[in-house]
């Protein structure tokens, strides 16, 4: 019979938090993970079933979007790095994977519809009932995620994976990101031959949007590789169906077409490693060799003969912000021999500057941060 910790001993816990997952379990995976000298880790949550997107409020509460059917808040009231406790939001949705925050309301993407939850933070245990904001999105599961921002622009920007691992678009809707106004009007799509993207932010230096995009399989364990992408102006094709990281043509598809007509990767990232919500630091906590530089989670390979991935990248960029110049590990160990115990999906930047992880095998959100 499982016997729930009292109440009294919950913070600063996740709520929830059993007797059947003691906390030196939890302290021995955490142990696994290798960051540079100086940097810790630890549990911001856990409980958090399924954890993906990520969102905080102004008040410092973080919204977890879920490949589930639930979205979850994570207060921290006291500031001290925990949440305090894991609040059920909403229940009932479609793998509400994506979230976001404009002016108090809490927008989430279904894999068919963009809903919005206003004046959230004061309805938290409300169960409130959302408002629908654009429902003409795929009902298509595969590459069905949808990962959301709001751009520099005031824009809600949504991508729509295609619906296989490769093949012709069936409507032209696939293989693209979009973008819409905070009141679902003004769908327009700003970018074609993109496969599957779950991650982009914003240039600090230039506001050009980056994304990540997901290499097709089925072409061996080398073959190819994972994108990261530059979109410095609406309207660029990235290659899909017909070329992957630029250069590998698609054997059945690529047939009459010129790889040079597409837009070649920023940088090219390891095969099948499922590059995710990638963000810019902005922060001042790290130290400043690591200001607008790009953290990359990398969910991990699924069909690879030799498991890679599961690890959390940075990508340098140099003095203008518009080239890649290095592709290295900040923190691996969720990958054990062939075993994986986490997946790391998504990142947010806290206030303070830290870093937090979302992990929707380990189900939980982590805390990275820097002491010196």
């Amino acid at each position: 019979m499982r016997r729930l910790v009292p109440l009294a001993f919950l913070a600063p816990l996740a709520f929830g938090f059993t007797t059947e997952t003691p906390l030196a379990a939890a302290d021995a995976n955490l142990s696994k993970i290798k960051l540079p000298a100086g940097f810790t880790i630890s549990y911001f949550a856990q409980g958090v079933k399924s954890a993906r997107a990520l969102a905080v409020g102004p008040d410092g509460t973080v919204y977890v979007g879920t490949k589930d059917d639930k979205v979850y808040a994570l207060p921290d009231r006291n500031k001290d790095g925990r949440a305090d406790e894991v609040v059920t939001l909403a229940t009932g949705l479609k793998a509400p994977n994506g979230v976001a925050l404009r002016n108090g309301a809490l927008y989430v993407a279904e894999i068919n519809r963009i809903i919005r939850y206003d004046n959230i933070a004061q309805r938290l245990r409300q169960k409130p009932k959302p408002v629908v904001v654009y429902d003409k999105l795929p009902n298509k599961d595969w590459h069905g995620y949808r990962y959301i921002a709001f751009g520099p622009d005031g824009k809600l920007y949504v991508p729509v994976g295609a619906p296989c691992n490769s093949c012709e678009p069936e409507e032209p809707i696939f293989g693209t990101i979009n973008r819409l106004n905070a009141d679902g009007s003004g769908f327009e799509t700003i970018a074609k031959g993109v496969r599957n993207t779950v991650g982009f932010d914003w240039s600090p230096v230039d506001k050009a949007l980056w994304f990540t995009d997901n290499g097709r399989d089925m072409l061996g364990d080398n073959l190819p590789a994972d994108e990261l992408n530059r979109l410095p102006a609406p309207g660029l094709h990235f290659g899909f169906p017909y070329f992957f990281a630029g250069d590998v043509a698609d054997p059945q598809l690529s047939q009459g077409k010129d790889a040079a007509t597409y837009t070649r990767p920023a940088r090219k990232l390891g095969p099948h490693v499922a590059a995710l919500g990638m963000k810019f630091y902005t922060g001042r906590q790290f130290p400043a060799q690591y200001r607008n530089q790009i953290f990359i989670p990398e969910h991990g390979s699924w069909n690879r003969s030799s498991k890679i991935g599961y690890r959390i990248m940075l990508v340098k960029l140099d003095a203008s912000g518009k080239q890649a110049t290095s592709y290295e590990t900040f923190a691996e160990g969720w990958l054990q021999g062939q075993k994986s115990w986490g997946r790391p999906v998504c990142l947010l930047q806290l206030p303070d500057g830290s870093l937090l992880v979302s992990d929707d095998q380990n189900d939980a959100v982590y805390r990275i941060s820097y002491k010196g």
